[in-house]
């Protein structure tokens, strides 16, 4: 049984200096977090990792959904239509904030598999408490 989906796209930032530039991302969703989905950028792993590093952003699977076809959003993470279908993502930091553009297709098909996945309505039937707080234990 299927229970991640990963839909790999290129984005663009438009406020950028080099708005046309496309730079690889993912959207990702595990249905053991049914009620996230993340936006993932590799990073060059540094000699001491050895491994694929990346840096990842958690919001709402919903706050994406609505935020294609209005602006939605609060804080860190806004979301709104942008031109020619795409969908406007705006990240924030306490050091900045940076608009990126991703591809309207790439996210309603990511979409759509994470709601099959997962549908509206189930989230917490797919929610489990024990590792969830083993989770923040281990994090504390």
């Amino acid at each position: 049984m299927q229970t991640s989906a990963v839909r790999s796209l290129s984005v663009t930032f438009p406020d950028s200096p080099l708005p046309e530039v496309p730079v690889d991302a993912e959207l990702c969703f595990d249905s053991a977090r049914p009620y996230a989905a993340c936006l993932a950028f590799p990073v060059a792993p540094c000699d001491c990792t050895g491994g694929d590093a990346r840096v990842c952003w958690y919001f709402s699977r919903d706050l994406l959904d609505e935020g294609r076809h209005a602006p939605a959003g609060s804080g860190d993470v806004n979301i709104r239509p942008g031109s020619a279908g795409d969908v406007l993502i705006t990240l924030r930091t306490p050091s900045g904030r940076a608009v990126l553009s991703a591809p309207g297709d790439a996210v309603t098909a990511f979409l759509v598999e994470v709601f099959t996945l997962v549908p509206a309505g189930s989230e917490s039937d797919h929610l489990d408490i024990d590792t969830a707080l083993a989770r923040l234990i281990a994090a504390g």
